[in-house]
């Protein structure tokens, strides 16, 4: 496995300063851009006084309006697009919350810088165009499958476009076509480390769930691997916004040439640069993560691992909790498949948290797990493999309980 070297130099390991006065003069087309539209996000510009993309400096950009995917639900299905419909090759998007679709509209362009950015990613992994690629992400209207087979083919790698689920026959064309590079969820990754021996595998890139430094070492142990960390979302344009490389120690190095990123108070935005069928101005992720300044060979920007979303934070007797700190502890004492349960069926809530274990862990567990949050939690533990185990898209590890029948059998 190589040492993870940049996929184009020229701009991953660009001048911080001339980057910088690329990302200010693509702010300021894409403002032009956006005030030539009478859409939502031209109307808003114009509403905070600005009139031309001179108008607007990146030591400024924070004062100009955000977006959020409320705007994108109320502007359903393409309300927000700005190329001409003829220009749109393909849409992506994901089910969101309670059934609200997202929608993104692509042009060829979007296609190219996407393409470009997950090319990075693989290569920052270590692959080449020897590699060969099993892609266990879904293929679809979810960006993650062919979000990774647009860059494998700009790699010139070998791409297995193997999609989701089918684990019996992921294990045989692993076992046959011998892949170098695994990209799957890391829940999925678990999930065919239960029936994988000895593999070819060498790198594994996983994503589209939050996922702790404790969930790394147990892919890394049970598969023999690396596991880097991958970040994306369909609005700003798939996997690819982010990547850890082999040298990047632990952060995602941001591909912010194309997308440029802030936080508020831990939340990400990020305004994508150069897209052209649906660009977003300062969209809020709703993610949680922290910005780093960049280290190595590579000179871009780079991110923490996601702590969570917003929407995941759960408050309980006034305690703000991410599920991600309750996996790290539970990893500590059982096997990664677990569930949160948040049950407020009650005006006091409170947390279950139910892993696959022995019964001694129980008590320790509690302990450890109020220790870590400041809270107590009902612990249960069942037999190995009452669980349900991930086959299809991303691990469900949180339940909400408001009323009937539990989510999982052993519940009180």
């Amino acid at each position: 496995m190589t040492a993870g070297a940049p996929f184009d130099p020229k701009i991953e390991c660009m001048d911080p300063e001339a980057r910088r006065e690329l990302q200010e003069q693509r702010l300021r087309d894409l403002v032009d851009r956006l005030l030539g539209t009478d859409n939502f996000q031209g109307r808003k510009i114009r509403e905070a006084g600005v009139t031309r993309g001179t108008d607007v400096t990146l030591d400024e950009i924070h004062l100009l309006p955000t977006i959020s995917k409320q705007d994108l639900w109320d502007h359903y299905p393409f309300g927000l697009r700005i190329a001409p419909e003829e220009e749109i090759v393909c849409v992506h998007g994901s089910s969101g919350t309670g059934g609200r679709p997202t929608l993104i509209p692509y042009t060829a362009n979007d296609i190219e810088i996407w393409a470009e950015v997950m090319a990075r990613a693989l290569k920052g992994a270590g692959a080449t165009t020897k590699s060969t690629i099993h892609n266990a992400y879904g293929y679809g209207l979810f960006t993650g499958g062919l979000g990774v087979h647009h860059g494998g083919l700009k790699l010139g790698a070998t791409v297995i476009p193997m999609s989701g689920g089918m684990t019996e026959r992921q294990i045989r064309l692993i076992e046959d076509l011998k892949p170098d590079i695994l990209c799957c969820t890391p829940s999925y990754a678990l999930r065919l480390a239960d029936d994988l021996q000895r593999t070819s595998i060498e790198v594994g890139i996983f994503g589209a769930e939050p996922w702790t430094e404790e969930m790394r070492q147990e892919i890394q142990q049970r598969l023999n691997i690396r596991a880097l960390d991958i970040y994306g979302l369909s609005e700003v344009i798939g996997p690819g916004v982010a990547c850890e490389s082999l040298d990047s120690e632990g952060l995602l190095n941001i591909a912010e040439d194309h997308f440029y990123p802030e936080t508020d108070q831990g939340e990400l935005i990020f305004t994508t640069l150069t897209k052209t069928g649906m660009p977003l101005l300062r969209y809020r992720t709703g993610d949680i993560a922290s910005l780093h300044e960049p280290a190595g060979q590579r000179t871009l920007k780079r991110m923490s691992k996601l702590k969570g979303r917003k929407d995941d934070m759960l408050i309980i007797r006034g305690v703000n909790v991410f599920p991600t700190e309750i996996e790290a502890v539970v990893l500590e004492h059982a096997s990664p498949h677990y569930l949160i349960v948040e049950d407020r069926r009650t005006t006091t809530a409170q947390l279950h948290v139910v892993v696959e274990s022995t019964q001694d862990i129980k008590a320790k567990l509690g302990q450890d797990l109020k220790e870590r949050l400041g809270i107590t939690c009902q612990v249960l533990v069942l037999e190995p493999g009452k669980l349900p185990r991930t086959e299809v898209g991303k691990a469900q590890r949180l339940a909400r309980w408001t009323q009937g029948q539990a989510p999982i059998d052993g519940l009180t």
